[in-house]
């Protein structure tokens, strides 16, 4: 008798779903990924060797990872889910190379280049985001690094904004010492962001214009001073899964607060143009297991979301993300935010700003 027992004429194949891998093997792997599960809960670092095997399982056990990495969301996060919301306060005419940057004068891309925008844009900026529902607010600048002029304009901004004190502040404004840094913190910074983009073995396959370890340093200076770190990276430049491995190990050490994960959306005319979108289960499976290797962070969903998930952006937070962002990113469009108000609602979270749970009409 088939699978079938009174349909004769049905096809009697083994459902997909069991063909890869014995039943044995399957719940053995289960049994793992509990174990596994059972160690971050403990704040245990994974080994590299563990972290590998999580991030090679099937598409099969994607679901298995989201169940446990959604336990260890909850456990440490809880069900809030905090937002940001950025200004490109710089655009274009940067001299880096990034393969995968519509700002680097390598390319053409056809986006709006225009030098630092004034005081009173960015706290008209901020004040949106504000209103939007966001939690942090972080002004962005195009280029390696800036300059001395621009570096004390964005401290009397962020003084400002401190003032007001309505939003949490942060800067992503590229390669900075510890006495640069110092600055924006007396101003009121209460956040760096600076990604490593990828893993250190990669990287001169992404960027040949800086070295990987002026990135590295800048995060360290960042902590040194006390300023919160926020630093993750791209998935979908050409890396191995090993090398996703890699920069999570590079994260751990550094022990950044805020990791957020970009997935490339492919913009014409650089380096990267034509790489492939990443599939939904794999970004899923790569969120669940940052939230193993990184328990007690959060973990955001950035760049690249609404183009590479689709109809399952909702179920990055069951996958282990706690925060992601509203509105514009850097050069492309996100989306309304108040329809990301609304999917976090429909999970079942709260997204909340300074203490006070939002609605989607906030």
């Amino acid at each position: 008798m088939g699978l079938y027992p009174n349909h004769s004429n049905k096809d009697t194949t083994i459902p997909f779903i069991l063909t890869p891998i014995s039943m044995k093997t399957r719940k053995e792997n289960c049994h793992f990924i509990k174990e596994l599960e059972s160690k971050a809960e403990k704040d245990q670092r994974l080994t590299l060797e563990e972290a590998n095997f999580l991030i090679s399982l099937e598409d099969i056990y994607v679901f298995d990872l989201i169940a446990s990495a959604n336990y260890l969301r909850i456990k440490f996060k809880g069900n809030e889910i905090s937002l940001c919301s950025i200004l490109n306060a710089k655009s274009g005419l940067c001299a880096e190379d990034c393969i995968f940057c519509s700002q680097s004068v390598h390319y053409k891309t056809n986006i709006t280049e225009y030098p630092l925008v004034s005081n009173e844009e960015m706290l008209t900026k901020a004040e949106e985001a504000s209103a939007m529902g966001a939690h942090k607010f972080g002004i962005v600048t195009s280029g390696k690094t800036i300059k001395k002029g621009e570096l004390e304009e964005i401290c009397k901004v962020i003084r400002k904004i401190k003032e007001e004190g309505k939003i949490h502040r942060c800067a992503s404004l590229g390669i900075l010492g510890p006495s640069e840094l110092l600055k924006l913190k007396e101003a009121g910074l209460e956040e760096y962001h600076h990604n490593l983009e990828t893993a250190r073995s990669h990287f001169p396959k992404v960027c040949t214009t800086r070295d990987y370890e002026d990135d590295v340093e800048t995060v360290r200076n960042a902590k040194a001073i006390g300023l919160k770190t926020c630093c993750g990276g791209i998935f979908g430049l050409g890396e191995s899964s090993e090398q996703r491995m890699e920069l999570a190990f590079t994260l751990i050490e550094l022990d950044v607060d805020s990791v957020p994960l970009n997935f490339l959306h492919p913009i014409k005319g650089t380096k990267a143009a034509n790489f492939p979108l990443l599939k939904p289960l794999e970004i899923l499976k790569i969120i669940a297991v940052y939230r193993f290797l990184l328990p007690t962070k959060s973990i955001k969903l950035a760049g690249g979301r609404e183009s590479n998930l689709r109809d399952l952006q909702s179920m990055i937070f069951a996958a282990g993300a706690n925060s992601t962002m509203l509105g514009n990113y850097l050069t492309t469009k996100g989306r309304d935010y108040k329809d990301d108000l609304q999917m976090i609602i429909d999970m079942g979270l709260k997204p909340v700003s300074n203490g006070k749970v939002l609605n989607a009409k906030t």
